[in-house]
């Protein structure tokens, strides 16, 4: 009778030789030492693998602290003290002596990359001829084609980093190139993109609004509103374009905020036309922004629908009402106040009220003489004039 022959597992021999009787041990006492040993060797990885970054950090500060001087030298001497320059020549007849960025201590890429930080630390620091010749000495050097080789590669950081570093030296970017990033999945990339294409486009500089799917988070839209409104020569369209026909909601939300912005009055009867859509946070951004533009066209709807909205859409109304302030529809603002039995609107409607000023006095002594004791106290807190909206 043939016994068959029990082979060990690589684990068991391993355990055997460095483990006296490891065979004989319980379950639990196997899987322990076990856990233990993965743990061990886990630790004794991400330690290696943190003093190796940081041995190359080292090296790379090293480095850069040798050779950042060097090159503040040669920009200071043959681009900030430039004699033509100096003499008010034309910067496209300036002599530059673009060879001494050439020679072999500038052939490596970590040492190019060295030399376009530097000369993007210039850049922030001087306007003028001098701005343009930094510039000139980017393409001369070839260096806008070591940033827009960044463009091509699969990581998202290297094509920020390509994007920031041709829009620091005042270079454009193909829309075929620039134009797919805008709507990138990754976050950091598409909002470096859209604020790019906006400083960088002749044509059409909000183009991406036409082809964006992703909602514009809030943090989106002000580095998109700061991008747009201190950017030189900035041709502004007219908003009420995707006001009408845009898809996205956050897109016509931003764009009532740029309308508002630049006091774009012809947009108003899109804005008006907008207070059906469904969505009850736009409808609400719409009349806000109906109000602040003080649409009196739009009064008669926002009163006919209030009573159909949700407390979100019927605080705005009051505020709208109040910022237009006509007094023609006092008498709805008081029931409003009088009647409501939720805070916010009976606060809502009291500030609508005094902000007509002299078109309700006589209507707000009448309320103070024969408010409730919390009405009373509202109207008191609403007529401060360092309440505001």
């Amino acid at each position: 009778m043939n016994i068959p022959v029990q082979t060990d597992s690589f684990f068991e021999r391993f355990f055997r030789q460095n483990f006296f009787y490891f065979d004989r041990y319980p379950l639990v006492i196997k899987i322990a030492v076990l856990l233990t040993l993965i743990a061990v060797i886990t630790i004794l990885v991400a330690y290696s693998s943190i003093l190796l970054r940081r041995f190359a950090a080292y090296l790379r500060e090293k480095r850069l602290h040798a050779i950042h001087p060097h090159i503040d030298e040669l920009l200071t001497e043959y681009v900030l003290l430039n004699e033509d320059a100096m003499m008010q020549v034309p910067v496209e007849e300036v002599r530059l002596q673009t060879e001494v960025f050439l020679s072999r201590q500038f052939r490596k890429r970590w040492q190019k990359q060295a030399l376009i930080d530097r000369m993007i630390h210039f850049k922030k620091n001087v306007t003028g001829d001098i701005s343009m010749l930094l510039t000139r000495v980017y393409v001369e050097t070839g260096l806008d084609k070591f940033s827009m080789s960044k463009l091509k590669k699969m990581g998202w950081s290297s094509k920020v980093i390509g994007i920031v570093e041709l829009t620091s030296m005042d270079m454009t970017i193909a829309d075929v190139t620039i134009l797919p990033l805008t709507n990138s999945r990754n976050r950091t990339l598409r909002a470096e993109a859209r604020n790019a294409y906006i400083k960088m486009s002749k044509n059409d500089p909000f183009k991406f609004f036409d082809v964006t799917m992703e909602p514009l988070l809030m943090w989106d839209q002000l580095e998109l509103f700061r991008t747009i409104t201190t950017t030189e020569g900035l041709s502004i369209p007219n908003f009420a374009r995707w006001i009408s026909y845009s898809t996205n909601k956050s897109i016509v939300a931003f764009c009532l905020k740029l309308a508002l912005h630049y006091n774009q009055r012809e947009a108003i009867p899109s804005i008006i036309h907008l207070l059906n859509t469904r969505d009850h946070y736009l409808r609400a951004d719409t009349i806000n922004c109906l109000g602040k533009f003080m649409a009196e066209d739009a009064e008669e709807k926002l009163v006919h629908m209030y009573f159909n909205q949700p407390v979100n859409c019927q605080i705005e109304i009051l505020k709208a009402l109040g910022r237009i302030a006509t007094g023609n529809h006092l008498d709805f603002l008081k029931n409003e106040f009088l009647r409501s039995t939720d805070f916010e609107l009976r606060k809502n409607a009291a500030k609508s009220i005094i902000r007509h000023q002299a078109l309700a006095t006589q209507m707000i002594q009448e309320l103070l003489s024969n408010a409730t004791t919390e009405n009373a106290l509202i109207l008191k807190h609403c007529m401060n004039p360092l309440i505001k909206y």
